[in-house]
């Protein structure tokens, strides 16, 4: 039996490269009532462009129902419909192939080039926690999650700026973001001396304010750039600081000193320079206009300023019903772990925050519910943020908290197995190359698989994707597909686990029990996986 993984994009260019030249036809099903009978649709419209009278040449249908290949999944029939080409998969055997190598499939599709660099810089964090906007808190997010998503692509990433407040590393450690610190600032020297060079036909005598050093002019470098390189054509004149100066060092200094243990193809590398590396400035947008500054100034002063910088800018925050300036990242962070508390103490009696054990607990998921909300919109977007308690809520199936739920489900599930094998109520869990995966026939089963476990890999791969290709300043991400992707699924296992029993003491169930907790294995590997990316931890009750 073939071992490669499968995979959805696999399947879906060995599809519509069987039916000839020509633009991709074929779609992925995604819906339970088109599953009932199909996995794979090329539509009839799509079809009717492509042949005469949309009727597919039966030598090509043939093609289609023996396709096979690297990735490929297995057919099992492939025939006209209204609809258009319907396609459906060895069911059983795709099961079998999934199931019986679980690890793969909570992880990137295709892994990045060997020495691949990013220097994530994140300026907000250069503030304290108390003046820290909700705007600022999500560039901070997004920069984190994007960190975890490259490198788990293989990627070799930087974090700027080095936080050096003990508040502002106290607070990231509650939100369970990783950041660096760090106790000194870079020098800015070298720095300093070119900008007084620059400086020196500038001032016209004037006396200067302590801590500035003069204005440059900007606009040259903006013409030279162009229109269509995305800098604000309002940019002129940069008041040249020293604590800007000492910014652009620290990112300098980054730029060219990559920690010898930060990637195997960089080891022993002390020095590897700006080539080959891409910056990326996360910024919201109100601090657009200044960071756009400061990237020309970086160029302007430096001559091997990196070639590739762009900025990912992310959209406002709103509060419904209020503006968002009203509301600090502390204070919104007390706000949410406050409703965590007592919607916890609604549900389980007593004050349970007062319980060492619940602490750690209430703090994730405070976190999870932030990050989630922060999160499940495109970054580029506006975010709107609704303060009431049904965001905190384990039966609200958007909300952070409902995916923790049921993380919580899925571990309670497997401890119970555990401990009614150590009774002797179940015989332990037979080798995975025994189990008869025919038994998995259910439609929240395939639903689970299909539409999670199996395209999981490319996810993965499609979260680190950085287009440092496309023209112009600006860069967009998709940070926002794995909370979806994540809520997706905890509402699919959420209904199955409601109406399937899994556990039951008949002995002549029991292939089928463990084939169910097979996939329900996946299925927590997966979901485990997509809370690391937000650096949450999975939860064993709630």
């Amino acid at each position: 039996m073939a071992t490669r993984r499968l995979g959805v994009g696999e399947t879906l260019g060995a599809l519509n490269a069987a039916l000839g030249p020509g633009g991709p036809v074929w779609i992925k099903e995604t819906r339970t009532r088109h599953l009932r009978s199909r996995d794979f649709l090329a539509p009839h419209r799509a079809l009717q462009a492509r042949f005469d009278d949309g009727q597919v040449p039966e030598h090509l249908l043939h093609a289609l129902a023996c396709l096979q290949g690297p990735g490929v999944a297995p057919v099992l029939r492939c025939a006209p419909t209204p609809a258009g080409l319907s396609l459906q998969l060895q069911r059983s055997a795709v099961f079998e192939r999934v199931l019986s190598a679980v690890a793969a499939y909570a992880t990137p599709a295709s892994p990045a080039s060997l020495g691949q660099r990013v220097l994530l810089h994140c300026p907000a964090l250069r503030s304290s926690p108390c003046a820290l906007r909700l705007s600022q808190l999500r560039t901070v997010l997004v920069a984190d999650h994007l960190a975890r998503a490259l490198r788990a692509h293989g990627v070799c990433v930087r974090l700027v700026p080095a936080v050096r407040d003990p508040h502002m590393l106290t607070f990231l450690q509650q939100l369970r973001v990783d950041w660096p610190a760090a106790s000194e600032r870079a020098s800015s020297h070298t720095l300093r001396s070119h900008a007084l060079e620059e400086l020196t036909s500038a001032n016209d005598g004037r006396t200067l304010s302590p801590g500035i050093l003069g204005r440059l002019c900007l606009k040259e470098l903006v013409e030279e750039q162009g229109r269509t390189a995305g800098y604000d054509p309002n940019l002129d004149n940069c008041l040249v600081t020293e604590d800007l100066l000492s910014v652009l060092a620290e990112l300098q200094e980054a730029l060219w000193h990559w920690p010898e243990d930060s990637h195997p193809g960089l080891a022993g590398a002390s020095d590897t320079g700006t080539g080959g590396c891409l910056v990326v400035h996360v910024v919201s947008c109100e601090e657009e206009f200044q960071q756009q500054k400061l990237d020309l100034l970086w160029q302007k002063l430096v001559d091997k300023a990196p070639l590739r910088q762009k900025h990912l800018i992310c959209g406002p925050v709103k509060v419904a019903g209020a503006p968002g300036t009203l509301m600090t990242a502390p204070e919104y962070y007390e706000f949410r772990h406050t409703q965590v508390c007592k919607a916890s103490a609604l549900k389980h009696g007593g004050d349970l925050a007062q319980d060492p054990a619940w602490t750690e607990i209430f703090g994730v998921l405070s976190v999870a519910t932030i990050k989630f909300e922060m999160l499940s919109t495109a970054p580029q977007s506006q975010l709107f943020l609704a303060l009431a308690d049904s965001s905190i809520s384990t039966k609200g199936t958007k909300s952070g908290t409902f995916v923790m739920y049921n993380c919580a489900r899925l571990a309670t599930l497997f401890e119970s197995y555990k401990c009614s094998m150590e009774q002797g109520l179940y015989p332990t869990f037979p080798p995975v190359s025994s189990l008869d995966f025919s038994l998995l026939h259910d439609e929240g089963e395939w639903l689970l698989l299909f539409n999670s476990i199996l395209p999981f890999p490319d996810l993965l791969s499609r979260t680190a994707v950085l287009d440092c290709t496309a023209p112009g300043l600006h860069i967009a991400v998709r940070t926002e597909m794995i909370c979806k992707f994540l809520v997706q699924l905890s509402m699919d296992f959420s209904s199955y686990y409601n109406r399937v029993h899994i556990l039951g003491p008949r002995p002549h169930l029991f292939g089928q029990m463990f084939v169910r907790l097979q996939l329900l294995r996946a299925v927590r590997e997966v979901l485990h996986t997509g809370l690391a990316m937000l650096g949450l931890p999975p939860l064993s009750h709630i």
